[in-house]
């Protein structure tokens, strides 16, 4: 029988032996990782990634950060197959169609409420329905710009390539070629793609304006909210299982970033010049119409849903045949 006494002293010992293992697993759970890549497109949340790292918010995640760009859509899903993007941002579409897909994809936060724009060089083309017997060059083909324009065309019953002819394109910039050039009539672009158009063309003498903006045009083509959750950064399940911490943390970097990038642009796009390898110029007037945000996932998760059901209505496989299960959205 041990004696009261006794038991305390043994209790007493494991504690002190136990404590040093337990403040190594706390400290191991709560100090910066030595190093993180973050991975973004050339878009506007991607401005934000850039910003937080050279304000130096991320210190509290990782010692070095990194931040590379993917270029197309294939280049994410092979670095998202192969696990060498562990934090990525991404289509909240494509996000949830790689859930679905067992690919260990969750979505910690929404970057951006939409950042897509039809421009024109005719002034009068200021709504789907107008858009009948024109053109519209989009970048990348099955990609998040292509099934919300055709949500919008169906809305109006209308068709591609029977009412409208889509011009698909490898690149943003290819788009705008084939507008400036005047072999398209109008081009469906995100921020800072838009901007860099509107520069270009007036470089080459001519006056390319943003004529709908597809937030608005959503909103009344769905009757939903005037929003797109379109963006957002996501984290495969091995890094979030892993460093449950630095995600948080990296989420309330984000946080802070977007205020600074949307109170002081200009700053924000001498960060995101070089590494997104835009202007300044066009960075910075790309910022206001960015509608940078950063929501948890799980906070802005039924207007989420809203949206990709409405996709799913015109083919369920764009957000891989349901609504992702709830522990998707982080």
């Amino acid at each position: 029988m041990i004696h009261p006494n006794r038991r305390a002293t043994l209790w007493g010992l494991a504690a002190m032996l136990g404590a040093p293992a337990l403040r190594r697993a706390s400290a191991a759970a709560t100090a910066p990782l030595p190093q993180l890549t973050l991975w973004g497109p050339p878009a506007g949340p991607s401005i934000t990634l850039v910003h937080a790292i050279a304000s130096g918010l991320l210190r509290p995640v990782a010692d070095k950060v990194l931040f590379k760009a993917w270029r197309t859509p294939d280049e994410l899903r092979a670095g998202l197959t192969s696990g060498t993007m562990q934090t990525f941002v991404l289509p909240t579409q494509s996000a949830a169609n790689l859930f679905n897909k067992g690919l260990g994809v969750r979505l910690v936060n929404v970057m951006t409420n939409g950042l897509l724009y039809l421009l024109s060089t005719d002034p009068s083309l200021t709504s789907v329905a107008a858009l009948k017997g024109r053109s519209v060059a989009i970048p990348f083909r099955n990609d998040t710009p292509e099934y919300v324009f055709r949500r919008l065309l169906a809305a109006e019953r209308l068709t591609a390539d029977g009412d409208v002819a889509l011009q698909f394109t490898g690149t943003p910039m290819e788009a705008i070629q084939l507008l400036v050039t005047g072999r398209a009539d109008t081009a469906l672009l995100p921020e800072p793609a838009v901007s860099a158009a509107i520069l270009r063309a007036g470089m080459a003498g001519k006056t390319v304006t943003r004529v709908l903006d597809i937030q608005k045009a959503w909103g009344a083509a769905t009757g939903l909210a005037t929003v797109l959750p379109q963006a957002g950064l996501g984290v495969s399940a091995a890094f979030l299982a892993e460093h449950p911490t630095a995600v948080e943390a990296l989420h309330d970097a984000l946080v802070k970033a977007t205020a600074a990038v949307n109170a002081d642009p200009a700053r924000a796009a001498n960060d995101a010049a070089a590494p997104l390898g835009l202007p300044w110029p066009v960075i910075e007037q790309a910022i206001p119409h960015s509608n940078l945000v950063a929501q948890r996932a799980s906070a802005v998760r039924e207007p989420m849903e809203a949206v990709f059901r409405a996709l799913a209505e015109f083919d369920p496989r764009i957000i891989g045949g349901a609504p992702p299960a709830a522990d998707f959205y982080l």
